[in-house]
This record gives structure tokens, C-alpha cells and sequence, in this order.
């Protein structure tokens, strides 16, 4: 382990000065300052924001929070939910990401948490399951279209679930184009950008909705990843960012 490797922890006192790393390179950007004000927010609820630095700088990050304030669509209470993970570029490959999730399992255990749940997909928006397995976290469900929730239990309370109910939720949505988003995430803000484009270049006027509690992500998400959503006449459309091409092909085969 490089020697000149130290996890930061960020907080309501440091964060103007340490960031929270995406987009950091753009702290002028809405999307930059929308994640901070929530992150101001949520810190009082038991949010935890970690910084790997190697050398002074920072090359990744994690991000978690107690199971009843977490914006996921996810039933975790009593559990620590993993938001995100990301090590990046040359950091790759250091044991950082390991440093942070074992830094992540030992507050919870501090906080008699009765575990830790994480939200994993193959999306660029969630981190891949391989670390976490590797960590002893086991697969306890899925949701469509290719969610699993991983744990790592310590006690013997239930385990993580996720809600059943995704065709009522997309359903609710009805009829249109409707991008469902919050500030959780730095990069939701382009993801909706890009939507409102393509969606306008096609001559479809969306209806964007805003989550403003973790009670909204978690009952009115119509997918696990709680905080970016589209849907499409009552489907789920996307749960991440899409390029143009990729929106025409899809919105086309949702025409039918």
C-alpha cells in the first residue's frame, strides 16, 4: 500500500474545502452545486462521504448512509447503504476500493448497524458487485432490469429487500415522457440535459419530476437506482445517461 495513501472523511466542516469529488474538476456547475447543497442536507442524517488520496489528491471516494435515509429504492433499515464507489485511472488496482469499503463495514459495526447493503449493477451509474464479493457480501435480491443487492450481515436482523411493485410505479407515471431525478448524483443533471434534448429533437415535450426526500427514492422510484429514472408510456425507458443514437433506437422500439 502506497505509503502516501489516507482516506479523508468529509463533513458538514469540510466540504466547501475537500469537494466531493465527481465533477470536481466543474464546481461552478449546476449539477456541482446542486450536489452540494444536498449534501449539506444530509450530512445531519448520518451521511458519510470518504476520500482516498494518494499524494495529497484525491482518486476516489464512497458514499454511504444509514438504510432509512438512503435514496435508493431499497428496504434496508437498520443496514448501512452503500451509495457509491469509484477509484479511478492510475489508482486502479491499489487495494483503495478495498480501503474504503473495510473503512465503510468498520462504521457500521462502530454504529451497530446489523450489516451493509450496496446496490450493484453493470450501468456506468453503480459500481460492479466483484469488490464487494470479494468482501463477503452475498447476493440477497434483484430487480429488474439487472439490479442485485449485495450484503454483508453481521447480525441477525432481516436482510435488505428490494420492493416488488415496478410495473405499479412505472404505471403511475402515465402516458408521455417523464424524467424522474434528484441531486443525489452530480451527473443526473447532464443525464437530464441530454433528455431534454433528444426528447425535444423528437418532438416530445417531457415532464421532469423532481425527488426531494429519501421517502420519495425509495417508494416512488420506478427502479432500484432511485435517483435518475425515465419512463415511457408507463415503462421504464432508461436508469442512466443515453446518447442520442442510443435514445432514437430505443424510444423507436418503444413506439413499437
Amino acid at each position: 500500500m502506497n505509503s502516501n495513501f489516507e482516506i479523508v472523511t468529509v463533513d458538514a466542516t469540510n466540504v466547501a474545502k475537500h469537494g466531493f469529488f465527481c465533477q470536481k474538476s466543474k464546481p461552478k456547475s449546476a449539477g456541482y452545486q446542486r450536489k452540494l447543497a444536498w449534501l449539506k442536507q444530509r450530512f445531519s442524517e448520518g451521511m458519510k462521504l470518504k476520500l482516498a488520496c494518494e499524494n495529497g489528491k484525491s482518486v476516489g471516494f464512497i458514499e454511504y448512509v444509514p438504510g432509512e435515509f438512503a435514496w435508493r429504492a431499497v428496504r434496508a433499515r437498520d443496514y448501512m447503504v452503500i451509495h457509491c464507489l469509484w477509484v479511478v485511472g492510475r489508482a486502479k488496482g491499489k487495494g483503495y476500493g478495498s480501503r474504503l469499503v473495510d473503512d465503510c463495514l468498520e462504521d457500521a459495526r462502530r454504529s451497530q448497524k446489523q450489516g451493509v447493503a450496496v446496490l450493484t449493477s453493470n450501468s456506468n451509474m453503480l459500481a460492479g458487485k466483484e469488490l464487494f464479493l470479494r468482501h463477503g457480501f452475498e447476493a440477497v435480491d434483484q430487480a429488474p432490469p439487472a439490479f442485485e443487492l449485495l450484503v454483508k450481515e453481521f447480525g441477525n436482523a432481516p436482510p435488505p429487500a428490494f420492493p416488488t411493485d415496478w410495473r405499479e410505479r412505472q404505471g403511475r407515471y402515465g402516458p408521455g415522457l417523464t424524467i424522474i431525478r434528484s441531486d443525489q448524483c452530480p451527473y443526473v443533471d447532464d443525464a437530464t440535459n441530454q433528455a431534454l434534448e433528444w426528447s425535444r429533437e423528437l418532438g416530445v415535450e417531457p415532464h421532469v419530476i423532481e425527488l426531494k426526500t429519501c421517502h420519495e427514492a425509495q417508494e416512488s422510484a420506478p427502479s432500484a437506482f432511485g435517483v435518475f429514472n425515465i419512463v415511457h408510456d408507463g415503462e421504464l425507458f432508461a436508469h442512466h445517461c443515453l446518447l442520442k443514437k442510443e435514445s432514437f433506437q430505443r424510444l423507436g422500439d418503444h413506439r413499437g
